[in-house]
C-alpha cells in the first residue's frame, strides 16, 4: 500500500457507488492503520465520506498472461495482480493546522523538491487552497489481500510465465514474475 499508494476510493452516495483515484498515505501506529488523503471540495464524494464505510483500493502490480505460456493450446489469456481492499470509516480533518500537516506530509512523501517552493508560498495563498480540499483520515477495519499469481496453473506454465514476464521491458511485469518465484512450487 506504500509503495503503491495511488488508489481508488469507493463510496455509495444515495445508494449508487462513486469512486475517486487519490494519492494516499499510508500510517501505522501500533497494530493500527490509518489512510489520509484529501479530496477537492468540489468532488460530491467529499460530502459523503464520513456517512459510510469507505473501500480503498490499492492495485498494482499486475501483468496481461499470454496463453502461449501454457501448455495445452486450449486456453484463454487472462491476468495476474496484487491488490489490497482496505475499509473503514473515515474522520474529516478539517483544522487548518491537521490539514497542513497532511499536505506537508503528502509533498515529503511525492515531491520533497517542491517542499521549499510550497514553504515560500504566502500564509493567505495557502490558507486559501486548503479551504478548497477536505481532508480526511480512514482507521483500517478490514484488510483484505488480494491476489492472482497463476497459483492454479502447472510448475512448467508458471515457470513460463516468469521467464516470459521476468524478460519484459514493463516493470509491473517484471514485478510479477518476482512475487510468482516467491511462491511454494506447485503440485499439478
Amino acid at each position: 500500500m506504500q509503495r503503491y499508494s495511488f488508489a481508488t476510493i469507493v463510496t455509495t452516495i444515495e445508494g449508487k457507488p462513486e469512486a475517486t483515484h487519490l494519492p494516499f498515505l499510508v500510517k501505522q501506529d501500533g497494530d493500527k492503520i490509518f489512510l489520509l488523503s484529501h479530496f477537492a471540495k468540489a468532488n460530491p464524494q467529499s460530502a459523503q465520506i464520513v456517512e459510510n464505510i469507505s473501500l480503498v483500493i490499492f492495485t498494482e502490480p499486475h501483468a496481461y498472461i499470454s496463453p502461449k505460456n501454457y501448455e495445452k493450446e486450449e486456453n484463454v489469456p487472462t491476468w495476474n495482480y496484487i491488490a489490497i481492499h482496505a475499509y473503514g470509516k473515515a474522520v474529516i480533518l478539517d483544522e487548518e493546522d491537521k490539514k497542513a500537516e497532511l499536505l506537508k506530509h503528502t509533498i515529503e512523501s511525492y515531491d520533497a523538491g517542491y517542499m521549499q517552493q510550497w514553504n515560500n508560498l504566502s500564509d493567505h495563498y495557502k490558507s486559501k487552497m486548503m479551504k478548497g480540499i477536505v481532508a480526511f483520515e480512514i482507521e483500517v477495519t478490514d484488510l483484505q489481500a488480494k491476489s492472482k499469481l497463476s497459483q492454479n496453473r502447472s510448475e512448467t506454465e508458471r515457470e513460463n510465465i516468469i521467464n516470459t514476464l521476468g524478460k519484459s521491458t514493463d516493470t509491473n511485469e517484471r514485478e510479477i514474475a518476482g512475487y510468482m518465484r516467491k511462491l511454494p512450487k506447485t503440485e499439478h
